[in-house]
This record gives structure tokens, sequence and C-alpha cells, in this order.
């Protein structure tokens, strides 16, 4: 067994080969075993890195898909919330537009309302004090035409006197006013025409007289005043004139 290894060094030696390099391939020492084995280790922790680099790329993978399903979802749910927010928006605005007109139209009835009170306030009033107004005229006529000559008379004259005084003063409160439409001009909206008298004494459509009183409710006409207005004076037909003085020749 020695002359076989000298003659292998020998052949190695005369080759240029190391000895060795030669010893070691020919020799099946455990320190090849152990080489052997490690190759195998590391094969395997190649592997298991080839592995793991896989299963990480497959993670990341399934990450990225899981993101985009993430991203496409909050891309969806925040579309939903900005149609939901401009429909509210709208149903706001339109809510705020039917309240206002609804408080304009309740504007405008209040206000209708309250001037139609205020029209039948007025018309109650002026329709009882148009029945109220013929015994303010008669008082008056009494008093023009009745002259109390003793003093029982004179007393019965005071009391009904004072009676129309009081009746005056509370038409007066309820804001009626007489008219005093002598000597001013005939208006057809104050005054009723029931006479004419002709005379040059005053201007045509001249109201001469107040036969029956007018008075005011406020600014408006409560009842018109009849009057007696001035025309004018007619002159004597010729032909009238001629009879005239031949009857006199």
């Amino acid at each position: 067994m020695m002359d076989e290894n000298k003659q292998v060094n020998n052949t190695s030696q005369q080759l240029g080969e190391p000895t060795e390099v030669k010893q070691e391939m020919m020799s099946d020492s455990p320190a090849q075993m152990n080489s052997h084995e490690s190759g195998s280790e590391v094969t395997e922790k190649v592997a298991a890195t080839s592995n793991v680099s896989g299963d990480t790329a497959a993670l990341n993978q399934e990450d990225g898909f899981a993101v985009t399903d993430k991203t496409e979802t909050d891309t969806a749910a925040l579309t939903e919330l900005t149609q939901q927010i401009e429909s509210l928006k709208a149903q706001v605005e339109e809510r705020s537009t039917q309240y206002m007109r609804i408080a304009a139209d309740f504007e405008n009835h209040r206000k209708r309302t309250s001037k139609e009170k205020e029209e039948l306030d007025v018309q109650v009033k002026r329709n009882t004090i148009l029945e109220l107004l013929p015994v303010v005229d008669n008082f008056e006529r009494a008093r023009a035409h009745l002259k109390p000559q003793t003093e029982g008379e004179m007393t019965i004259h005071k009391s009904y006197q004072g009676v129309y005084k009081q009746l005056v003063d509370s038409l007066k409160r309820l804001g009626v006013s007489p008219m005093r439409p002598e000597n001013e001009q005939f208006d057809p909206n104050l005054h009723e025409a029931v006479m004419r008298e002709p005379t040059d004494e005053h201007p045509e459509g001249t109201v001469l007289e107040e036969l029956v009183r007018g008075y005011y409710i406020g600014d408006r006409v409560l009842r018109h005043a009849m009057v007696k207005v001035a025309a004018p004076k007619e002159d004597t037909p010729p032909a009238q004139e001629d009879q005239s003085s031949s009857a006199n020749s």
C-alpha cells in the first residue's frame, strides 16, 4: 500500500500536480464527507431563500392588489358621499326657496287680511254712523226752526241742545267731521246738487246753500252734502221784449 502511494506521488510530481490535491481526491476521509454535506446544506439554504423570496413577492403582489382594491373602494365611497352632499344641498336650496315663498305668501296674506279688517271696521262704523246722522239732522232742524218764547221753552230747548252737543262730540271722537261747502266750487265727489238758482252775483257752479249737511269720516266721504248751486242768469228773449213794448204803446 505504501508502495502504491509512493508511486502515485511520484506520478503526480512528474505531472506537476500538487500532492495534497491528489491525496484528497484519492482518500475517502471524513473531511471529504463533510464537504459534501456542507454543499447540501448550502443548496438547501439557497432553495429555502428562493422559496422565501417567492413567498415575499407573492405577499407583495397580494398587498398591492389589496391596496388597489382599498383605493377603489375609498374612491367609490367618496363619490357616493359627494353625490349625497350635492343632493342634500339641492334639497336645502329647494326647502329654502319654498320657505321664502311661503313666508312671502303669508306676509301678503297678513297684509291683505289686516287691510280687509280695517276696511270692514270702517264699513261697520260708517253704517252705524249713517244710521245716527238723521237724528243729528233733526236736532239741527229743531234748533233752526224753534224759537223759544218763554222760560219753560228755553229750558226744554237747552235740554235737547245738550243732548245734541253730546251726540256731536261722540261723532267727533269717532273721526266724523262736517263739511262746510258754502261759497265753494261745486265738486261732484263731495256734493249732490239738488237745486239750481240763476244769479249773476256768484260764478256758475258756486255752492249757495247747504240743504243737508255732508260729513267726512277720516279722509273719506261719509255722506255727500245736498246743496243749491248757482246757475247763470237767463237773459230776456228779444221777441218777448218787443211784445212788451207794443203793449205799452
